[in-house]
């Protein structure tokens, strides 16, 4: 595994960015070792470099200190890794809740050790059941502006993160369910240090003061954002951990607490939606068979539909299993990213024609990736010159899709990635999909989930309906792509993930190169600049080393945009003394362990 300097990759303006946060950031903690692209949904908070982390027992990364102290503190009771990630998520939404929290949904991929069995679960928000097509669309016929489809009770879709979580704890828990919340109720109990990510990430949003439940608990009484350093408490969320510790997700889905979600979502003056009682009560987590495939001596298995990151990330390895990438190990610079930008425009435009629910759409998943169809996709990449943008394929499907493509909006999220010392694993990713979702908090201390504008707002392009349109019950088109690889012997090898929206397509495609074609420690993988392609321009991260590529990208053809690009990817690998973790610096993440 070869270990670089994560500095090596970051120009002069983004070490001061790095520096002038640096001040203000948590230390990590020590173990024992619709329409156009969206930006990225979370603005940076600089960068807090760190070395890659090593343990010998288990491992967590997580992108709070205090979520990744709690699962390493379930690890080390003898938790599973499903216990880690049920203690991890319940403090991430007290910590980091413009991300995730139990108002939103989830997918998870686990690896169970003595069955040799990868599984995944759905805990995807569904739409109301008298949600229409037409749900964000105008009297005149045009979509709604984003925000004003986002902010209200519009928006709001079935949250499924907690059946997702307690059908993972039935299945893969050792310890009691009441013992994982015990962590964040803790903390919601005596207070929390407000970090500096969670301060600008209040100063900046400009609709959440609007709610007065979290005016009261996001800003002071003169309206300002609370300041790094604060204590922030959460009583009401440690009565609603209490509850559901007590009683189980039930207690969620019916009762006060489901009766307050439907308050919330139902009651907004200018947005209100649709979501019901009856909603909450039918709503039911799905377990999925993996996507799996072969890349180079590694077979890399993830989320399957709904969710398109799973299959767009395997379509660009299946494109550039045609291409020796380890001949950039080097220099990973403009040539990688032609080619890793090429083979991710031709996942895109699939994924943008094909990928639904497969409840309402007939998903040609295996089709998509077949090896003779992705040799074929290969072909189109010249490497001299980029295609501009790509267009769909015609896989091997046994029915004929009647679809229009749409590129969709999507944001951002967090992941775990977990490896528990019976050599279980879990890669999840969890989201309320916009910073701070619909802004619409409960009076039982959480905020809700704005999923639905996941959905295409229009339910038509070019006279065909599109497969990712808004139908009751369904579930929203996702980019998250939780991923799990293993090497040529079946053995677990790697765990990784990222949130970002549509560009965890190319952040986790970017992390999967480094570490098995380039052999790179996951902290520089994580680390390496963000470059790729949703089949738009070809994106470079502003700030790192990736801007003095724009020259020589432009000289092949690509239309260049330098932006943010705020990922969050966590990535494990095993070695032979145990585990080496990285964590994304672009957030206040670690990777720890025992």
């Amino acid at each position: 595994m070869r270990s670089r300097s994560p500095t090596q990759y970051i120009t002069l303006r983004g070490l001061l960015l790095s520096a002038a946060f640096a001040v203000a950031v948590f230390k990590p903690i020590t173990g024992s070792t619709q329409t156009t692209l969206a930006p990225a949904p979370e603005a940076s908070s600089g960068r807090n470099f760190h070395p890659a982390a090593h343990s010998k027992q288990d491992m967590i990364a997580a992108a709070n200190p205090l979520a990744a102290a709690a699962g390493r503190e379930i690890l080390a009771e003898g938790g599973s890794a499903v216990d880690a990630a049920i203690a991890a998520q319940m403090v991430l939404n007290l910590v980091e809740p413009q991300s995730s929290g139990i108002g939103g949904g989830l997918f998870l991929v686990h690896w169970d050790k003595a069955e040799k069995k990868v599984s995944t679960i759905d805990g995807r928000e569904t739409a109301p059941s008298s949600a229409k097509p037409d749900l964000f669309m105008m009297a005149d016929g045009k979509p709604m502006p984003f925000y004003e489809a986002v902010v209200g009770g519009r928006s709001v879709g079935t949250p499924g993160t907690l059946r997702a979580l307690e059908l993972a704890h039935k299945k893969w828990g050792k310890l009691p369910w009441e013992r994982l919340f015990q962590p964040a109720i803790k903390l919601a109990e005596d207070g929390f240090t407000v970090s500096p990510r969670l301060s600008g990430a209040i100063a900046r949003d400009k609709y959440l003061a609007a709610n007065p439940v979290a005016k009261a608990y996001f800003y002071d009484e003169t309206g300002k954002a609370r300041d790094v350093g604060f204590i922030l408490k959460n009583p009401a969320l440690a009565k609603t951990f209490k509850a559901i510790a007590e009683k189980g997700a039930d207690v969620f889905y019916s009762g006060d607490i489901a009766k307050d979600i439907v308050n919330t979502v139902t009651s907004h003056p200018k947005n209100s939606g649709f979501l019901s009682l009856s909603d909450l009560k039918a709503y039911k987590a799905i377990e999925r068979e993996a996507l799996c495939s072969p890349y180079r001596d590694y077979v890399v298995c993830s989320m399957p539909p709904p969710s398109s990151g799973g299959i767009a990330v395997l379509q660009a390895l299946g494109i550039l299993q045609r291409h020796d990438m380890t001949s950039f190990s080097e220099n990973p610079g403009p040539n990688s990213t032609h080619w890793i930008s090429e083979a991710e425009r031709l996942a895109f435009a699939d994924r943008n024609l094909y990928v639904g629910d497969p409840g309402f759409v007939d998903v040609p998943s295996e089709g998509l990736l077949d090896k003779n169809y992705l040799a074929s996709r290969a072909e189109l990449i010249d490497p001299k010159k980029s295609m501009g943008k790509a267009k769909a394929g015609t896989p091997p499907m046994k029915k004929t899709m009647l679809f229009a493509p749409s590129d969709g909006i999507e944001h951002g999220t967090s992941h775990l990635a977990i490896i528990d010392r019976f050599g279980n694993a879990v890669s999840m990713t969890t989201t309320i999909e916009d910073g701070f979702g619909s802004r619409q908090m409960t009076k039982s201390g959480f905020l809700l989930n704005n999923e639905l504008t996941d959905f295409n707002f229009s339910p038509t392009e070019e006279d065909k309906p599109v497969a990712n349109r808004v139908e009751p019950g369904k579930r929203p088109r996702s980019s998250m792509a939780p991923a799990i690889v293993f090497d040529k012997n079946g053995d677990l090898y790697a765990v990784v993930g990222s949130p970002g929206g549509s560009q965890i397509i190319p952040y986790v495609t970017k992390t999967l190169v480094a570490l098995l074609d380039w052999k790179f420690d996951p902290q520089v993988a994580v680390d390496l600049p963000n470059a790729g392609s949703r089949n738009g321009p070809t994106e470079l991260e502003a700030g790192t080393e990736a801007e003095g590529w724009k020259a020589a990208l432009e000289a092949l053809g690509h239309e260049v945009k330098l932006m943010e690009q705020n990922s969050g990817i966590q990535a494990i690998v095993v070695t032979p003394e145990g585990f080496t973790g990285g964590a994304d610096s672009r957030r206040e993440g670690v990777a720890i362990g025992n």
